[in-house]
């Protein structure tokens, strides 16, 4: 691989990884499209000892890459759910099943969030462990890529169309989850601890109206972040944390599609997201928070790939691709957080179906 090969496939997995777009058919089709040297590693993903596989090393050190982006850009919003999940923790512990199901119930947001990500994170986590090897051999091929990157669009366009017809059933005013209509963050009902002894609330839930619009304390977690952005990013989460967690388990069950080379991960959340009521702004964010923990587990559990004969000749070219991917993730989750406060998944739709199109043609 050279270097040059090692900072295009970066910038292609640091973008594709979170635009509803598929990395892994990308990360196939691409190489498969330049031919020549490219079409190895095409190869190489697909052989059934991926130890030796530099290609697939490689992409592990990118997932990393992009895993890091992800938890620094929502650096504050982790230390929230970390801290929510620790205060959860003294209860679940003591409590008997039927009362940990009603401390389940009356968990502030924080806390219902991070039980949510770990419930949502079960399926595609036992699913990988065991089929992830199945899947790459038998459909990271371009063929197969193509095809699946085709139905992605449908599903983008579908979920789309099944948004549209939700929203129109929806009264004035709704936004988040179906049905609900928002309530402002600061006068929201708590979802906390009250009523639960030796349990008050988490401090700061809800943020007063002066904490809201209070500027970010300096050298704290929301440095580089607009305090308007962490109070949307907290009322985000309050609307989010009205899921149930069956409904959660099954936005984050849809990840097991993006074992498949050309089904989105991000995609297909997202479409279960829109599916189970969130609007396209809570529904990516949502996403992004479900994709951190898969693809860095991803990525640690196969670093050790980068140590053996698959990463001898390729650690220059490692460190390189990694600081790229990193860049691209970062600036690729700034922008899609942006585009779906106010846009939707159909251009991205277009473009799975064009290039999905295509690439049947080729390789077909």
């Amino acid at each position: 691989m050279t270097y040059f090969q090692a900072v295009v496939i970066a910038l292609i997995q640091g973008v594709t990884e979170l635009f509803p777009i598929s990395s892994l058919g990308h990360s196939v089709l691409v190489p498969a499209w330049f031919g020549g040297s490219w079409q190895s590693m095409v190869t190489q993903s697909s052989q059934a000892s991926s130890e030796s596989s530099f290609y697939l090393a490689y992409i592990v050190a990118l997932h990393c890459a992009t895993a890091l982006a992800l938890l620094w850009f929502f650096r504050a919003d982790w230390i929230r759910i970390i801290r929510g999940f620790l205060r959860s923790l003294p209860a679940s512990v003591r409590l008997s099943m039927q009362a940990r199901r009603l401390r389940l119930s009356v968990m502030d947001k924080d806390e219902r969030l991070a039980w949510m990500i770990i419930f949502a994170t079960i399926p595609v986590g036992l699913t990988g462990v065991l089929l992830e090897h199945a899947f790459r051999t038998l459909f990271a091929k371009p063929l197969a890529a193509a095809i699946f990157l085709f139905i992605n669009g449908l599903i983008l366009l579908g979920a789309e169309a099944l948004r549209r017809s939700t929203a129109g059933r929806q009264p004035a005013g709704a936004r988040g989850l179906a049905g609900n209509a928002e309530q402002p963050y600061a006068t929201a009902v708590p979802l906390g601890q009250a009523g639960v002894p030796g349990y008050p609330p988490a401090a700061g839930y809800p943020a007063a109206p002066a904490a809201v619009g209070a500027p970010a304390s300096p050298g704290g977690p929301s440095r580089g972040r607009a305090a308007a952005d962490i109070a949307e990013a907290e009322r985000s989460d309050e609307r989010i944390s009205r899921l149930s967690y069956q409904a959660a388990t099954v936005i984050g069950a849809a990840q097991i599609l993006a074992l498949l080379a050309g089904i989105s991960r991000s995609g297909v959340t997202m479409a279960a997201g829109l599916w189970r009521g969130l609007d396209h702004e809570d529904s990516a964010r949502f996403a992004f928070l479900l994709a951190t923990p898969v693809i860095l587990a991803a990525g640690v559990l196969k670093v050790p790939s980068l140590a053996g004969p698959a990463g001898a000749h390729i650690h220059g070219q490692v460190a390189v691709g990694f600081i790229v991917c990193g860049i691209a993730a970062y600036a690729s989750v700034r922008f899609l957080v942006r585009w779906f406060q106010t846009r939707t998944l159909t251009p991205f739709a277009i473009y799975c179906l064009a290039f999905g199109l295509l690439s049947i043609l080729r390789f077909g």
